[in-house]
């Protein structure tokens, strides 16, 4: 990965949770975290990866509020970033800290044996 994609990454990231704390005024969102942002090879696609506090239907609730607001985020972003084609969003579940806590509980399933 190029330094210059990684660049892009972080202040898309960065923007993206200013954006979504001071400027969007939907309550469903003001619980998200975003944990990172992945560029396609092109700059065409940003896969927005987030996390919310809560259960599952929460989490369902907050992904269908993030794909109903996608333009409007996507619009603000363009005005935050200099870019000459701000990438299309997809916003992810991020699932790694669940990923984690398993494969650590686990180890120490193993470690009792």
């Amino acid at each position: 990965m190029s330094y210059k994609q990684e660049r892009l990454e972080k202040i898309i990231e960065r923007e993206l949770g200013n954006i979504i704390l001071s400027e969007v005024r939907d309550e469903r969102l003001k619980f998200v975290t975003i944990t990172k942002v992945t560029l396609t090879n092109d700059y065409s696609y940003a896969t927005v990866h987030f996390r919310v506090l809560g259960n599952e239907r929460q989490i369902e609730a907050t992904s269908q509020t993030f794909e109903e607001a996608k333009g409007y985020i996507k619009t603000l972003l363009s005005k935050k970033i200099k870019m000459r084609k701000v990438p299309e969003l997809r916003f992810k579940y991020d699932t790694s800290l669940e990923y984690g806590n398993r494969i650590e509980q686990i180890l120490k399933n193993l470690d009792n044996q």
